[in-house]
């Protein structure tokens, strides 16, 4: 059976059409990758050119070189160093060191005192550098006269740059220093450690910590008593205290040579209470002491205080001056003689010593008034 053939005509194949929004969609995409691609290389350069000056200042690399004095005070904060720090061109960026500090705790290691710091050092070289074992913290050797009272020292010491005043006043009255000897004054006044801030030259530190500087001189004071603080006891005559307050007032009143001659006056004064002097030790150094170092007047005289030995027989309240080892050990071993009195020699700048007050009367008008001394 022949095959039959259709007679309806064969429609073309057609090709399938790709979508217009397909084509864009592909567009779309590589061109976001694109963008993307661009924006992590940018970012990437950003952060590598920002990171590259962080590290620059984190390790101190690329600056010119200066040195700066830095000062930390005591209980100054750790943004008040990083301000400083920035403000002196040590850093750049504070938010970074300050980043840095907290990681490495440089707020424990920083001790307060003045630095030579430069640009050279980095991060953890700024931080060893403002610490108690740096080698570039800045110290000034004093010498502290012999004779000067409590107030003297104090501003002598701010004046160079030690520390204040202020500090100074604060530790003396309120700290409680480690030495048994000291264990009878109470805290609250800082006139308790007169007398025993011992005369000397000394190297401190600048921007030191009020309490070791003090404790300072105290340990030389002990140190340099060492020998005789065993024979102040409950049985001694006189105590510490009380040997300290006559080498105070032998340190002031003496000419340089007669340091032993004037101790003698005064105990021979406070253990003959029936003598003409009935007790009274009449020392014009205790009224300097309490008219704020002026010369002393007859109204003078007449202030009530404790420490005014024309008003009040026997000792002062205490030392009126830190003295040195020459008068501490007239104090502890004072000359033998019978005086009472003396007088200072305008011509030779020495003291003249009698026995009864006519004998002193008669130098008195021999001199001149103003040197009724003793």
């Amino acid at each position: 059976m022949s095959e039959q053939r259709s007679n309806t005509p064969q429609q073309p194949q057609r090709r399938p059409r790709v979508s217009r929004n397909r084509k864009k969609t592909h567009r779309s995409k590589a061109a976001f990758a694109l963008l993307y691609a661009l924006f992590i290389v940018g970012m990437s350069a950003v952060l590598a050119t920002v990171g590259w000056i962080w590290a620059n200042d984190l390790l101190a690399l690329n600056k010119e070189y200066t040195s700066v004095i830095v000062t930390v005070d005591n209980d100054e904060s750790f943004g008040k160093v990083v301000d400083d720090l920035k403000d002196k061109g040590l850093i750049e960026y504070k938010f970074l060191f300050h980043l840095y500090g907290l990681f490495s705790n440089a707020d424990d290691k920083i001790t307060p005192g003045t630095y030579e710091l430069n640009t050279n050092m980095d991060y953890r070289a700024l931080v060893t550098n403002m610490s108690s074992s740096s080698s570039t913290r800045q110290t000034i050797d004093i010498t502290i006269p012999e004779g000067y009272t409590i107030d003297q020292l104090f501003q002598l010491l701010e004046e160079q740059g030690v520390t204040t005043v202020e500090k100074l006043q604060d530790m003396s009255a309120n700290w409680d220093y480690n030495f048994s000897w000291l264990k009878g004054l109470p805290l609250g006044d800082y006139h308790r450690l007169e007398g025993y801030l011992f005369p000397d030259t000394y190297t401190f530190y600048l921007g030191d910590d009020a309490k070791y500087v003090l404790n300072k001189m105290l340990v030389n004071f002990e140190a340099k008593m060492g020998d005789y603080l065993d024979q102040f006891n409950e049985e001694s005559k006189y105590s510490l205290h009380d040997i300290v307050t006559i080498a105070s007032m032998i340190e002031k009143e003496t000419d340089g040579k007669d340091y032993a001659t004037i101790a003698s006056v005064i105990y021979n004064r406070l253990e003959n209470t029936s003598a003409e002097t009935q007790g009274y030790l009449q020392i014009d150094a205790t009224l300097v002491y309490l008219n704020g170092g002026k010369v002393p007047t007859e109204a003078d005289k007449a202030i009530d205080s404790p420490y005014n030995t024309y008003l009040y027989q026997g000792l002062p309240a205490g030392p009126i001056s830190n003295p040195g080892m020459t008068a501490l050990y007239a104090a502890i071993k004072p000359e033998d003689t019978s005086y009472y009195y003396y007088v200072l020699n305008p011509e030779t700048k020495r003291h003249e010593f009698s026995k009864t007050y006519a004998q002193h009367q008669a130098l008195v008008e021999k001199y001149g008034t103003g040197n009724e001394e003793g």
